[in-house]
């Protein structure tokens, strides 16, 4: 599962278009390209549109569902998928189409959050170790090789053992996990952005480090970075619920997809629906961000554009 990021890095890294002559790099007329490209990508459509259900669906849940994800209802026991429980109900009555709604502004939130620890941490440490080299490079890239030797899973499950177990700790878990994946994107884009005159340019005018780095390299990490989040996402989101499905993530009675396959299990060869349902969730909802990170890293690859697609 933690592979996901690392496979994408390499077709990432080659997406970063560099342009000699300046720090303007992408303009409208590069993004308006792009978007064109990527409407015309059925599968990434396709991929877009099924997650953008989920997110709808999920800010949607009072209003979609006039059941409570967390009451018990002890009329409604193992009911099987019907016209007024479309998922059928689980071992406490409860609706299981509205905890699966209520859980994915859980599952989802974790995702972006997660990716949003490992983007933080990438840039920082890719910029300083692909900008800086030398003996900086060496001991930032040997410390994310240790971690890189330890599954993704297994690091966030060490990391959960160590903070505690709560959903904020859970995100970090999974935040850090994937944290070597991102710096090595990085790095590679600020080592190829680096070569370039205009950057040699720039440090002849005078223009400091920091500028160097936000104007003349942060344009070129961008989009690799855009591609590998991206695809990422849904290997947080699958990470995260691994955990919770461990029980080292959301906790009962709160409705979050892992641990709805948890608890479902016990149950699955007379009540199939209970686990089921939220399981073939958290499989659409990674598909479909995977098929839309594909759309998107092939309309980003400049490589396309030479084809003239």
């Amino acid at each position: 599962m933690s592979a996901a990021p690392s496979s994408a890095a390499e077709s990432a890294v080659a997406s970063a278009e560099v342009v000699p002559g300046g720090p303007r790099l992408r303009n409208s007329t590069h993004w308006s390209d792009t978007l064109r490209r990527l409407r015309r990508n059925r599968s990434a459509l396709l991929g877009g549109f099924s997650l953008m259900l989920k997110e709808v669906g999920s800010v949607s849940a009072p209003v979609i569902s006039p059941y409570d994800p967390i009451i018990v209802d002890s009329s409604s026991l193992y009911q099987p998928p019907n016209w007024q429980h479309p998922f059928g109900t689980d071992e406490l009555g409860r609706d299981i189409l509205t905890r699966v709604l209520y859980g994915g502004r859980i599952s989802l939130w974790v995702g972006v959050v997660a990716v949003g620890i490992s983007v933080t941490g990438g840039l920082i440490f890719g910029f300083t170790a692909g900008y800086f080299s030398g003996w900086t490079d060496d001991i930032i890239m040997r410390f994310m090789d240790v971690m890189l030797a330890f599954p993704g899973i297994m690091l966030a499950l060490g990391v959960v053992a160590t903070l505690g177990i709560s959903m904020t700790n859970l995100m970090i878990a999974v935040g850090i996990s994937f944290v070597p994946h991102y710096t090595r994107v990085v790095r590679a884009s600020v080592l190829a952005a680096k070569a370039n005159q205009y950057v040699e340019a720039a440090r002849v005018v005078g223009c400091r480090d920091l500028r160097i780095m936000v104007r003349h390299i942060l344009p070129n990490a961008v989009t690799p970075v855009i591609v590998v989040a991206t695809l990422g996402l849904g290997a947080a989101i699958l990470i995260a619920a691994g955990l919770s499905f461990l029980g080292l993530g959301a906790q009962p009675p709160t409705p979050e997809w892992g641990s709805m396959v948890a608890r479902g299990r016990s149950f699955l060869r007379l009540y199939w629906w209970i686990c089921t349902f939220p399981g073939a969730t958290v499989m659409v909802t990674v598909l479909s961000i995977n098929l839309l990170g594909d759309g998107l890293r092939d309309a980003l690859d400049p490589r396309w554009r030479q084809r003239g697609s």
